[in-house]
């Protein structure tokens, strides 16, 4: 069994970092998982019109809207099945303001064969689902770019409007001199420009993990079978 990355990127798989290779190639058979600590050096935000909507995506645990310098991070990646039979895999990031509490920025991921691509479940409730295109750059490092969105709520479903959407670059890739990971996101909107982002490094633990015994608190309260 492959990895929801390594069928999402194909062939461009082997160019990645040999690092970054381990840490997105695991799945759910591999009793694995990746608990990454590290350092953001710079968490910010728009400009102050976009304190609400940062504010609301907060309670799902999507964005948040505090900003700060060299703010202790973790990320937490377990690979198990959901309760649709899914090979999933948990991103929840986890951001120690001085003072503030404790933001989480969660999603769970699932490669899609219907859409080809891996699909990022956002938030503590998966109301959100955003297509991702993965590349790997010639330094080998991972780009990951957002594409088309869709909220669910019970039968309502459809694509939303790029007003409403947060449109998300992210960049990881490893040093070598620092023997880091190194990440760099922006989110932006097409109308209002910047939203939210934040660049750190961190060090990753690889620990056994049956896939029972995956923590509750990483897992969505609910899970969305539609793609």
């Amino acid at each position: 069994m492959t990895s929801i990355f390594q069928r999402a990127l194909g062939s461009s798989f082997d160019r990645l970092h040999p690092q970054l290779q381990k840490r997105f190639g695991f799945n759910a058979g591999d009793g694995i998982a990746c608990i990454g600590t590290g350092v953001m050096e710079d968490i910010w935000r728009g400009r102050a019109f976009t304190v609400p909507f940062l504010y609301a995506g907060a309670t799902r645990h999507i964005l948040f809207p505090e900003s700060g310098k060299d703010v202790p991070f973790t990320i937490r990646n377990y690979a198990y099945r959901d309760r649709f039979g899914r090979e999933t895999v948990t991103v929840v990031r986890a951001f120690d303001l001085p003072g503030r509490p404790r933001r989480r920025f969660d999603a769970t991921m699932i490669y899609s064969a219907a859409r080809g691509k891996v699909v990022d479940y956002l938030g503590t409730h998966q109301h959100l689902a955003v297509d991702l295109d993965l590349s790997a750059d010639k330094h080998g490092g991972l780009w990951i770019r957002t594409g088309s969105q869709r909220f669910y709520e019970g039968p309502l479903g459809f694509r939303m409007p790029s007003l409403m959407t947060g449109d998300a670059v992210v960049r990881e890739w490893f040093d070598e001199a620092a023997q880091r990971f190194r990440i760099e996101v922006k989110v932006s909107n097409q109308r209002i420009g910047s939203l939210f982002g934040y660049r750190g490094s961190f060090t990753c633990a690889y620990e056994s993990v049956a896939e029972r015994s995956v923590p509750a608190e990483v897992k969505p309260v609910r899970e969305c079978a539609r793609e």
